[in-house]
């Protein structure tokens, strides 16, 4: 069915504004949440039980560890792109860039919720089940983030 359409009647500099709004909230729980996955996989290194991680362990945990910090950093970078174009009449390339950069975030953040699912899943029960909760994982968040939000349902909403 056909989406409605409306308007808000508001300016671009009101609707740049708006947008730059929008996306601080999603920021918000982004940073957060990719931060403390951050900080999670980084402690494991200093667990006892880190030692008896096999090989595949070991290069799944580490491959984690780089995808999380670089994703912290993707997670930040709209907040520096903000003070650095502050004030320069250029909202509307902090907003564009902000949306491809929590865009990419989110991303780095379903491949760290996964992989950190495997991981432990793998500790846990072993290596099947840890490529299957893995795959679980991807499935539920295509379904949440990409699926679901592109689903409009009957009535165009």
């Amino acid at each position: 069915m056909r989406r409605m359409e409306y308007s808000r009647h508001e300016s671009k500099s009101e609707r740049l504004d708006r947008n730059w709004s929008e996306l601080l909230q999603e920021l918000r729980v982004t940073q957060t949440g990719s931060q403390i996955l951050t900080g999670f996989l980084l402690t494991i290194a200093f667990q006892p039980r880190f030692s008896d991680l096999d090989a595949y362990q070991v290069t799944l945990y580490m491959s984690l560890v780089f995808v999380a910090i670089g994703t912290t950093a993707v997670g930040l970078a709209p907040v520096s792109l903000h003070r650095r174009l502050f004030r320069s009449g250029e909202k509307d390339r902090v907003v564009e860039w902000a949306d491809r950069l929590v865009k990419a975030t989110l991303v780095g953040v379903a491949i760290v919720l996964a992989g950190t699912l495997s991981l432990v899943v793998d500790i846990v029960l072993g290596r099947t089940a840890g490529i299957i909760a893995a795959i679980a994982c991807v499935a539920v968040v295509v379904i949440l983030w990409f699926a679901l939000p592109g689903h409009r349902g009957q009535r165009g909403e």
